[in-house]
């Protein structure tokens, strides 16, 4: 990795405390770290220039929710609905999954979001039945070269949670790096209350943060759950609500307070009939809400996509009541805003100097970008996945010229098609 490299005359914009265009503007990093933005940055000695005209420079995306190690089943129920889904996926086809495929699942996944641009991502990994698919997944985020936290979901027999949720955190992320560890809990709505009160103890003793699907099956769910969390106390360990659909406004100021968080998967929850997404009322009650592809499934892996169709959502909202959501709070979620529901707000998500450098160039020489005048518009509403040119993580420079570096993608893609083959077939 180069120690300094000037990014220059690019349409800078950043995001933080809100999305704005800079203009015409150089970004210095030393190492992984942003030291400076500002127009025409002289070059020091050794300095590595990546020329930027044509190009928005803007941070990484940041997916708050998915299921990577789908990526072998992508398409394999289109048009599904949620209670088809538990049986298609989580029933059938997730335990025909080898720890290789898990590998496999997760490399492909990381690397589709880096193509992307997507630089930070919140791998919900829900097919954890041996420690040896635990310790593949994490693996292949590792070789990936992307920012993620590995959502760690216990599927081994009963009784077992606690020990291998220790021996999971223990093995892999005692020593600081680009991969992190939350616990994905699958409690109380979907298993047990005692089960929840596992997950969430020993998340707080391992000082994690917990991700949930929580409020996405009906009012009756959303009410019962939430009360079971606050009367345990057990919002005091960082959560992040995934669906969180059928809550209350006074019940949604309630989790701000908190300090909890949201995602929302706007395609899944209307696709799979999860409800009308809650964009605009996450957001009001005073919740940072990040973006999430969830599943390829049945959804598309590009936060493009996911930005406009919340945008389209909550603009679209009867009598206009959603019409006060803009492209710069689509871009805002998926940016800083995403970066502070996986807890990484003060790490990425914006292009402060002092942030870590994880950062994407996107072209505008495309009859499709051409003459935007609203360069954040234009990301929001225009830009698709071949825009991106380049990528950066932490410094370093994963994707150049619209090619990914670092892996030999015809082999990932050989392994990949090997590996849904013996899934879907089995």
């Amino acid at each position: 990795m180069t120690s300094a490299i000037l990014i220059k005359n690019g349409t800078v914009i950043d995001t933080e405390p809100e999305p704005v265009v800079l203009g015409r503007a150089d970004v210095r990093i030393d190492g992984e770290t942003i030291t400076e933005v500002g127009p025409d940055l002289p070059a020091e000695p050794g300095t590595e220039v990546i020329d930027a005209t044509g190009r928005l420079v803007l941070p990484g995306f940041v997916d708050t929710h998915r299921h990577t190690w789908q990526a072998g089943i992508r398409a394999v129920a289109p048009d599904i609905d949620f209670g088809s889904y538990l049986r298609r996926v989580l029933t059938e086809l997730a335990p025909r999954h080898r720890p290789r495929d898990l590998h496999a699942g997760n490399l492909a996944g990381a690397l589709e979001c880096l193509d992307g641009g997507v630089t930070t991502l919140l791998d919900w990994s829900h097919a954890q039945f041996t420690p040896e698919h635990t310790d593949a997944a994490v693996r292949a985020l590792r070789e990936s070269g992307i920012r993620a936290v590995f959502g760690y979901c216990y599927g081994g027999p009963p009784g077992g949670l606690t020990k291998e949720t220790r021996r999971v955190h223990e093995t892999h992320f005692t020593a600081p790096g680009l991969v992190t560890m939350a616990v994905a809990a699958l409690g109380p709505e979907i298993m047990s209350e005692e089960h929840a009160l596992e997950e969430w103890r020993v998340a707080a003793e391992l000082g994690l943060p917990v991700t949930a699907h929580l409020g996405g099956h009906g009012r009756e769910s959303a009410a019962k759950g939430l009360a079971f969390l606050e009367g345990h106390g057990l919002l005091a360990t960082p959560t992040t609500f995934v669906h969180a659909l059928h809550y209350t406004e006074e019940e949604l100021r309630r989790l701000a307070a908190a300090g909890a968080t949201a995602s929302v998967s706007p395609v899944d929850e209307m696709n799979l009939g999860l409800g009308y997404p809650t964009t605009g009322a996450l957001r009001a009650a005073g919740l940072p809400t990040g973006l999430s592809a969830d599943t390829v499934v049945c959804s598309p892996g590009d936060m493009f996509s996911l930005m406009r169709t919340a945008h389209l959502l909550e603009r679209g909202r009867p009598g206009g009541a959603g019409l006060g959501f803009t492209t710069r709070d689509a871009l805002r979620m998926a940016t800083i805003e995403g970066a502070q529901v996986v807890g990484l707000g003060d790490v990425v998500g914006s292009l402060r100097p002092g942030k870590q450098a994880d950062l994407q160039l996107l072209r505008t020489d495309r009859l499709g970008m051409a003459c935007a005048h609203d360069p954040i518009g234009a990301v929001v509403l225009n830009a698709d996945t071949s825009c991106v040119d380049t990528v950066m993580v932490a410094g370093r420079v994963v994707k150049s010229g619209g090619q990914l570096l670092h892996h030999d993608l015809e082999t990932v893609l050989a392994v990949l098609a090997e590996s849904a083959e013996a899934v879907v077939a089995m």
